[in-house]
C-alpha cells in the first residue's frame, strides 16, 4: 500500500516545487516507484521542475473523467527509472470536481505506487484540499522570513484540522548568515510553528543550474542541497538519518 505525501507551504516562493521534484526524484533513485502528481491547478510548472516538461500531455483529470487508465495517464522519467509524473490540467473548473472525485484516483495510486508526492498549491484553495484529500503526511515547506514562518502557522493549523496528523517542517533556502542577523536559529523557526522537522536545505546555486540545465538536481550536483534532500527522502522511507542543523 503506497503512502501519499502532501507538500505546501502558506505563501508562494519557499522552493515548494522545486522540494517536490527533488525528493520525488530521490526517493525514485533509492530504488521506490514514485508518482509526483501536480495539484497546482491553472499554475503547473512541476514538469518544469521534473526536467519532464515534453511528457506533460495527460493530466489527472484524464483519469478523474476515466478518459485514460492511471498508467497511461503517468509519465515515466527518461533520467531516473522509477520515477514518474501526472499533470495539473491547463484549465480547471471547481464546480465540477471535488474531494469526492479525486478519491477513486488516490486509492488506485496507493495500488501501483510506493509514493506520491503531491504539489499542492501555496494557500488555502481547491488545489490545497484535493492535494490533502487522502495525504498520509503533509511537509510545510517554508523559509525564515517572518511572512512565510506565520503562513507555515496558519497551514498546519488548517492541515491538522482537515485530519492530517502526520505533519513535518521543511526549513528551505537558508543562509546562515540571514538567520544570524534575524537573531533567529532553526529550533526558533520550529518552535514557532509547532512542526517536526524533516530538513533543512541550504540555499544552492546549482538548483538553479540544474534546472536550467534540464538535468534533475540528484543528477546534477554533488553540493549540499542534492544531498539534504536525499536526507529528506530517506527519512520519509524511514531511515534514522541525523538531522543536520545550521
Amino acid at each position: 500500500m503506497g503512502k501519499i505525501i502532501a507538500v505546501t507551504s502558506g505563501k508562494g516562493g519557499t522552493g515548494k516545487t522545486t522540494t517536490v521534484a527533488a525528493v520525488s526524484s530521490c526517493l525514485a533513485a533509492l530504488g521506490y516507484k514514485t508518482l509526483c502528481v501536480d495539484f497546482d491547478l491553472g499554475l503547473r510548472n512541476l514538469d518544469l521542475a521534473l526536467c519532464m516538461a515534453d511528457f506533460a500531455v495527460a493530466d489527472f483529470m484524464d483519469v478523474i473523467s476515466k478518459r485514460l487508465d492511471l498508467p497511461e495517464a503517468c509519465h515515466e522519467s527518461t533520467q531516473i527509472p522509477k520515477l514518474h509524473f501526472l499533470a495539473a490540467p491547463v484549465s480547471y473548473d471547481p464546480d465540477t470536481q471535488g474531494i469526492p472525485d479525486v478519491m477513486p484516483m488516490f486509492a488506485e495510486i496507493r495500488d501501483e505506487f510506493d509514493y506520491c508526492i503531491v504539489d499542492s498549491p501555496s494557500g488555502i484553495g481547491l488545489g490545497f484540499k484535493l492535494a490533502h484529500a487522502d495525504a498520509d503526511m503533509s511537509i510545510i515547506v517554508t523559509i525564515g522570513e517572518l511572512p512565510a514562518m506565520r503562513d507555515a502557522q496558519m497551514t498546519a493549523r488548517i492541515v491538522r484540522d482537515m485530519g492530517v496528523s502526520d505533519l513535518r517542517l521543511l526549513v528551505n533556502r537558508v543562509l546562515p548568515k540571514n538567520i544570524k542577523w534575524l537573531h533567529t536559529t532553526i529550533d526558533d523557526i520550529i518552535d514557532s510553528i509547532g512542526v517536526q522537522l524533516i530538513g533543512v536545505i541550504p540555499e544552492d546555486e546549482t538548483v538553479f543550474r540544474a534546472l536550467h540545465d534540464n538535468v534533475p538536481l540528484i543528477l546534477h550536483s554533488k553540493r549540499r542541497a542534492a544531498y539534504d534532500f536525499l536526507d529528506v527522502a530517506r527519512r520519509i522511507a524511514g531511515e534514522n538519518i541525523p538531522l543536520r542543523r545550521r
